[in-house]
């Protein structure tokens, strides 16, 4: 049985099915699902990441909305993919996220992503702050690297 997250990101994807720029009011959707806005908004920083393809603005106020846009990489983006959201550190899940989504866009071969994944996952160190930033530097070069190719 899925969770009440689970359906809100349905809901959403559905919309977005429709378009790949969608505006909402965090408080319209809380009442269609029974729930407070702060549910609305776990699913949209959760679930509506950059590392899964969409850009979410929030204008909050008594005319606020969100806006939700999807985008998309083609393969010659991938360096700027890399300057604009891959900082000095990279937790294991956000970087599975970016290469499921890079290989969703057809960016990555399956054998690319599968490679990729296992050099992210298997990061050892102690400290998580390090592991995360050896992390980030890996992921980079892989991605600079299929870039030059």
């Amino acid at each position: 049985m899925a969770n009440l997250a689970d359906i809100i990101e349905q809901h959403i994807l559905e919309l977005l099915a429709r378009s790949e720029d969608l505006s909402i009011q965090r408080s319209g959707l809380a009442s269609v699902f029974h729930c407070v806005p702060s549910q609305i908004t776990y699913v949209l920083e959760t679930r509506f990441t950059p590392a899964r393809g969409f850009r979410v603005e929030s204008r909050r106020g008594g005319g606020g909305f969100i806006r939700i846009t999807k985008i998309d990489i083609m393969p010659g983006d991938i360096l700027r993919v890399i300057d604009e959201r891959i900082g000095e550190a990279l937790d294991a899940r956000e970087a599975e996220h970016y290469i499921m989504y890079l290989r969703d866009q057809e960016v990555l071969s399956p054998r690319e992503a599968s490679l990729m994944l296992a050099a992210v996952r298997n990061v050892i160190h102690k400290d998580p702050r390090v592991r995360d930033a050896i992390r980030a530097q890996v992921f980079r070069n892989m991605l600079v690297a299929l870039a030059g190719q």
